[in-house]
């Protein structure tokens, strides 16, 4: 039994663990509050508080909420390669684009608005 519990936690941290501090992580790196989060991820402002506390977990069975948090994962590694952690790229989510219309901070509150700010960034650094 002892082996078992070893192997168990030598196997590392779950998938669901591990996009679950990526997302909280994403997030705090480019100051998108708790209450923008939970419009990005669809969920409860509540949920997410649990979430950045680390007693909730993402779930791949929860399919919307994985999804979308693998977006902001990804949206937060596009923007960390085009302009760099900290300062621009917080700037960027928050400044006007002309390209997109909008402020992506606010494009991003809807499942069709990150996919396109996400799509976006593809573009863009497919270019660099």
């Amino acid at each position: 039994m002892a082996s078992r519990t070893k192997d168990h936690a030598a196997a590392g941290p779950t998938p669901a663990a591990t996009l679950s501090k990526a997302a909280v992580r994403a997030a705090a790196a480019l100051r998108i509050s708790q209450a923008t989060l939970a419009d990005v991820l669809g969920l409860s402002t509540s949920s997410v508080s649990r979430l950045v506390a680390g007693t909730y977990q993402l779930e791949q069975s929860r399919g919307k909420e994985w999804e979308l948090a693998l977006l902001l994962v990804r949206l937060f590694r596009s923007l960390d390669a085009i302009v760099g952690p900290g300062e621009k790229a917080q700037a960027w989510l928050t400044g006007e684009n002309t390209a997109l219309n909008a402020r992506p901070i606010d494009l991003i509150r809807s499942a069709q608005g990150l996919v396109n700010v996400v799509e976006y960034l593809d573009l863009y650094r497919g270019r660099i």
